[in-house]
């Protein structure tokens, strides 16, 4: 069965946003490092997080630096072929990793964006500035019509 694209040919995909504290900018293997120290440090915040709570990533047990590389390298890959988007978050002074934004089609509505995302426990204040600005530039910059985005943490 053929699905409608994730997001219209003609859209140009932003390659990211500033918001108070933060910036966003597209995921990749150069983040490999500084985005396994994030999230390594804060599995069980990112697990009590609405986001994650239900889901089974990140494990309790982690994940070698060389998985987590070939999980970047097919973020950035469904990046490239317009089937998903994931953005590190960055903090604005410093540049380093705070947290992730993932935009994805549902998987049993592929027309409804999904989107999710978590900061690092040592930077949870900016877990609702992240989510608010987010939100507002979901609706402001991007063609989807339903967007999933929990307003809570």
């Amino acid at each position: 069965m053929d699905h409608l694209p994730f997001v219209p040919a003609d859209f140009t995909v932003p390659l990211g946003l500033v918001g108070d504290g933060f910036r966003l900018e597209p995921l990749g293997p150069r983040h490999n490092e500084a985005d396994h120290a994030a999230w390594t440090s804060s599995i069980a915040y990112i697990r009590s997080t609405a986001d994650f709570r239900e889901r089974s990533w990140p494990s309790v047990e982690g994940m070698s630096l060389a998985d987590n590389l070939r999980d970047l390298e097919e973020h950035a890959a469904d990046f490239a072929a317009r089937r998903g988007f994931t953005y590190t978050v960055l903090s604005e002074a410093e540049g380093d990793v705070v947290g992730c934004l993932y935009i994805y089609p549902g998987h049993d509505e592929p027309q409804v964006a999904v989107v999710r995302s978590w900061v690092r426990a040592d930077r949870r204040e900016l877990d609702g500035v992240v989510r608010a600005a987010v939100a507002a530039w979901l609706e402001a910059e991007w063609p989807f019509e339903v967007v999933r985005y929990r307003s809570g943490v």
